[in-house]
């Protein structure tokens, strides 16, 4: 039996944008909001109504005159407690984020899919005065990280594809399939120069990725000579964290 194709609505796309968008910027304006979106400024406005009457954003407190800027209200709490598969996976990742920060005396930290990007879920920073700490919510970047090193070697040829842009050349597939055979994938400097990460994918049913466990810290302390290791415990780590 064939799906039937439905009318997607347009408006409230556009609202949960602007849910999105105020979430990453804010306290923000509805000019902003609206420039950033490339959407009618008007619409906008009423999305923001819409949003403040049914209690999801506020007028900042104090906010300069001459123009609201809107930030969220705590109601957004309400649904950061909801169960979800990644909230069991965060909970049962925590014990293993703190053998591997004690293990490597790095930032540990759990990053999992969240539709094309991949997303921090939680972390666990180094004791050392000088550490990286992704902070919880971070979107972590598709071009260059250890994360998406790691995870898009398991993905499907096609899925590979779309996330890319392009289907993987003859050396990007040959990369990952080093990338499967270690178990691992690094990111050394890539994207914040002098910052080292180290990346294992979580692996579900059927082998599909469900996330990333990461140890990361400066080129100091994470040599050449301790990537392999770092690699290999956070495969292992990853593996245990699958099978219970």
């Amino acid at each position: 039996m064939g799906t039937v194709a439905v009318k997607r609505s347009l408006s409230a796309g556009r609202m949960l944008a602007v849910f999105e968008r105020i979430a990453r910027s804010q306290p923000i304006g509805v000019s902003a909001l609206a420039r950033d979106l490339g959407a009618d400024k008007s619409a906008v406005q009423r999305d923001l109504m819409t949003l403040a009457d049914a209690g999801w954003i506020r007028p900042e407190p104090g906010g300069p005159a001459g123009g609201t800027r809107w930030e969220l209200t705590p109601h957004i709490l309400t649904l950061a407690r909801a169960p979800s598969s990644s909230d069991r996976l965060r909970l049962s990742a925590r014990p293993v984020l703190e053998r591997l920060r004690a293990e490597t005396g790095e930032t540990a930290y759990l990053t999992m899919p969240d539709g094309d990007r991949f997303v921090v879920i939680d972390a666990l920073e180094s004791f050392h005065l000088l550490r990286m700490v992704p902070p919880i919510g971070i979107v972590v970047p598709l071009e260059g990280s250890a994360t998406a090193r790691a995870v898009l070697p398991h993905l499907p040829e096609a899925e590979q594809a779309r996330l890319l842009g392009a289907a993987p050349d003859e050396a990007l597939r040959e990369e990952f399939r080093r990338t499967r055979a270690l178990g691992y994938a690094v990111n050394a400097g890539d994207i914040v120069s002098g910052a080292i990460a180290v990346a294992a994918p979580i692996l579900g049913v059927g082998g599909a990725p469900v996330g990333a466990l990461v140890v990361t810290g400066p080129s100091e302390r994470l040599t050449e000579e301790r990537r392999p290791r770092i690699g290999d415990a956070l495969r292992e780590a990853a593996r245990r964290l699958y099978e219970c």
